[in-house]
Order: C-alpha cells, then sequence, then structure tokens
C-alpha cells in the first residue's frame, strides 16, 4: 500500500493533537514540519528509503542542526506512529550532552539589570513588569495567561499547562509592583498583562519589543528572548539553593534531565572551575 500523507490525514491528525491536550505551539511545529516532509516527497510515496534520504539531505545539504533535524524527525516519526506505519520510522541522531553552553546563548544578570534600565528609560512600563515577572518566577511567557489581578492578590499563580498544575509564588516586592502596575493601567481584574482590546500578550509582541532594547542597552540579540529569563531565574535559584530537585519542582519539569539544561554553566565559568582543581604543575 502506498503512504502518501493527504489534508484529510492532516486535519484529522491534528484533532487527535488537540483531544490529547497537545499545546497549540507543539501542533503547529508538528504540522508545520509534516509539511515539510510533504514538500521534500513531491508527491512520491513515502518509504524507508525516502526518509533515510530525507535525513541525508536536511544534514548534508541543507545544512540544518541536529537538534533541528531531529525535531522534524520526531515529528515524521510521531505522525507515523498514528498512522501505524511503523515501517517507516527513522532513528534520530544522538548527541551527547554538552557540558557546558555557549558564552553568546544565555542572558547573564548584569544584562538582564541593562534590559531593564533600557525599558525604563524607554518609558515602557509593560514591558519592565513583564521582563521582571519572567526572571523573578522562572514562569514561560506563555503562562502569563493566569497571572491575574485576583491571583497577585492572593501571591500565587495556578498555572495549568502541559496537563500539569503547578502554583508560583510571587514575592511581596513583585506583588507590590504589579499591584501598582494595575492600578495605574487601570486594571480592576483578569490578566494583569494584556492589549487594549483586553486579550492576553502575545508571544510574539512580547519577542519584538524585548529586541527593540538590545541596541541601546549594548546586549547581544541573540541573547533577548522571553525564554532567556527562564533560564536566568533558574541559574540564579540553583545558585542560591543547590537543590536541583527543588528547581525541577518549581519549574515545572517532570524530569530532572530537562532541568539539568538550565544550570549548565558557560565554558569560561567551566573553565575556572577546572582551574580551580589545581592538577597541573610547571615543567619547568
Amino acid at each position: 500500500m502506498e503512504r502518501k500523507i493527504t489534508k484529510e490525514m492532516l486535519k484529522q491528525y491534528e484533532i487527535y493533537l488537540r483531544e490529547d491536550e497537545k499545546s497549540r505551539a507543539t501542533i503547529q511545529k508538528y504540522l508545520c514540519d509534516l509539511e515539510k516532509l510533504i514538500c521534500f516527497a513531491a508527491g512520491k510515496p513515502l518509504t524507508k528509503s525516502l526518509m533515510l534520504d530525507y535525513k541525508e539531505t536536511l544534514y548534508e545539504k541543507e545544512k540544518y542542526k541536529i537538534s533541528s533535524i531531529n525535531s522534524f524527525l520526531v515529528a515524521a516519526n510521531r505522525f507515523f506512529e498514528y498512522m501505524q506505519w511503523y515501517e517507516l520510522k527513522v532513528k534520530t541522531y544522538r548527541v551527547q550532552k554538552e557540558t557546558f553552553c555557549p558564552e553568546n546563548k544565555y542572558l547573564s544578570k548584569a544584562e538582564y539589570k541593562k534590559l531593564l534600565h533600557e525599558a525604563k528609560e524607554e518609558k515602557k512600563l509593560r514591558l519592565f513588569m513583564i521582563l521582571e515577572t519572567l526572571a523573578s518566577t522562572g514562569m514561560r511567557v506563555s503562562e502569563l495567561q493566569f497571572l491575574s489581578v485576583e491571583a497577585v492578590r492572593l501571591g500565587r499563580v495556578e498555572i495549568h499547562n502541559k496537563g500539569k498544575v503547578r502554583t508560583v509564588l510571587l514575592t511581596e516586592k513583585l506583588r507590590k509592583q504589579l499591584m501598582l502596575y494595575a492600578a495605574k493601567r487601570q486594571i480592576i481584574g483578569g490578566a494583569i498583562f494584556c492589549t487594549k482590546t483586553g486579550e492576553p500578550v502575545n508571544r510574539s509582541n512580547i519577542w519584538r519589543e524585548m529586541k527593540k532594547l538590545c541596541k541601546n542597552a549594548g546586549v547581544e540579540p541573540t541573547k533577548v528572548f522571553p525564554h532567556n529569563l527562564r533560564h536566568l531565574f533558574a541559574q540564579c535559584f540553583y545558585h542560591l539553593k543547590k537543590d536541583i530537585a527543588k528547581l525541577a519542582d518549581v519549574l515545572g519539569h517532570s524530569s530532572i534531565e530537562t532541568t539539568r539544561i538550565y544550570i549548565r554553566t558557560t565554558s569560561r565559568e567551566h573553565l575556572k572551575q577546572l582551574e580551580m582543581l589545581n592538577l597541573v604543575e610547571m615543567w619547568c
């Protein structure tokens, strides 16, 4: 039997993913990745040989990063499982976990402070408060919708995400800041951070606003995006507590292996730790 992905199959698969309670972003990613596979197949039936060619093309010709290739393959494999086309599944690339992260990847506390200062200089109050909230709670940007006036009054935010519920505590200092912000914006109930139409703020809008701060703040744009504030929170929390299990709970991770990604040091910090071992003696 010929294996071809049709529009009707994708519609049914989208319904299945929704009923499986996958997030909107995950569903869009899977469908987008499947469209890429359909484009590569160019009307030809899917075979194991074609899938191996697809995997090789992504690496050899299109020069994607291994992490991106694995993401494409996972999307295809999960669709094949749904269709019971098990013979088409291909293995992802095995990647050894890095013990440190690149210098230009994660935001430092000093750089975060520069962004705050620039947001203040430009009188971007909402952006300033969003930056502070994400960095001081470790919340995902998509979880800001749960930060309501009512939650701030209680000092705790109940977050429903990825089929799990967790509670995020707000410090007294952050609570006061948020209540003052809500009062200034005349927000008496519902989401604290919302648009003029009353809808929760959009992830892409926050991303663009953050990028605009970079030049005047003197921070590398590649480091500036909402999720890096979650990484910054994780780094600061772990540096203070040294409790990875507690950090996993706070971040809402099911696996400590996921949390480990958040607490990797930079290569410069890693080198300092190696120097402190003091295991090298000079020959002369």
